[in-house]
């Protein structure tokens, strides 16, 4: 509210001030409102901005400067007069042209410094469990998964420290890790970038998120709670959890399966067995075919957060 408020003042200030104290006229409205919108325009422009891009903005600015500046001095040195006379004349043009030129291109190649050179829904961020897992590899060998790959730099930092750990498990998932990251790089199918950007944030579900959202990118993912913050955020996340619970084949209730009980279920008389995906099959009286194959019939599908789980009788 307080900046709509500053915006209205100064949309009505800057003309009465104008027209008061410069010239009154139409003109001296017309050039207070002109500064008013201008004041408004660098103030929603600066917000937006990142305190680096201003600073490489005005870095760009200086370095033009320093080539007009080096021009000149070359142009005062050499004392050609006709080329003295057209540098004289067009001077206050090329200084303000070589300016703008240095912070415009500045800017535009400031993304090179964070490792990368666009934004968009082609860049897919990895965040930790997805390096952990591993599968993310496999999608990119099949070509399901496509774009821009990039890694930030806090998680492969955190990557680095689980794999010096002292923890025998963390050190394991840690170095699991760091291999994938080194098998991504190593692959020609789909680019890959590494981000420097820092991202503040209480979590670091909420600091990918943040950071794709910076980057107007996805998220590749194994964690539900990067799916939430992602909807938070308004930021497409894509799970590969998801994705493998999907692409379990379908087995609708009356289908009979070949299917090998491994093991006692927890009710009398039944067996348990798995389908290749993992899934568990629970068989009424299927406790006396132990470590057999046999044929079943499915009367039940039970789908659960945990996963699904069939319900069948030996047929």
């Amino acid at each position: 509210m307080s900046l709509w408020l500053f915006r209205l003042s100064a949309l009505v200030a800057f003309p009465f001030l104008t027209y008061n104290f410069i010239q009154n006229d139409k003109v001296g409205l017309l050039a207070g409102l002109a500064c008013a919108v201008i004041l408004i325009f660098v103030e929603v422009v600066f917000k937006k901005l990142r305190l680096i891009k201003i600073m490489i903005f005005l870095f760009g600015g200086i370095m033009g400067y320093f080539v007009y500046a080096f021009f000149d001095h070359c142009v005062f040195r050499m004392n050609i007069p006709d080329f003295t006379y057209y540098w004289d004349k067009y001077e206050m043009w090329v200084q303000v042209a070589l300016v703008s030129i240095g912070a415009i291109v500045s800017v535009i190649k400031s993304r090179d410094l964070e490792g990368l050179n666009k934004i968009g829904k082609h860049l897919k961020v990895i965040d930790i469990t997805a390096f952990i897992d591993g599968r993310v590899v496999d999608l990119v060998d099949t070509g399901f998964l496509s774009g821009v790959l990039v890694f930030p730099k806090f998680v492969l930092d955190y990557l680095d420290n689980l794999a010096n750990s002292k923890d025998a498990l963390e050190r394991a998932k840690g170095r699991r890790g760091l291999d994938v990251v080194a098998r991504l790089q190593e692959q020609t199918e789909v680019p890959v970038r590494i981000t420097n950007k820092a991202v503040d944030a209480d979590t670091e579900a909420e600091r990918i998120i943040k950071l794709a959202q910076g980057l107007k990118a996805e998220v590749v993912t194994l964690d539900f709670n990067v799916n939430k913050m992602g909807a938070i955020y308004d930021v497409v996340v894509l799970n590969i959890s998801d994705l493998a619970t999907a692409l379990k084949p379908v087995v609708l209730p009356g289908e009979t399966m070949s299917l090998f009980i491994m093991k006692d279920g927890k009710e009398k008389d039944q067996g348990v067995g798995y389908l290749d995906d993992g899934t568990m099959v629970v068989v009424e009286e299927g406790r006396k075919h132990v470590g057999k194959r046999v044929e079943v019939s499915v009367y039940s599908i039970l789908q659960t957060s945990a996963g699904r789980m069939i319900f069948a009788k030996v047929k």
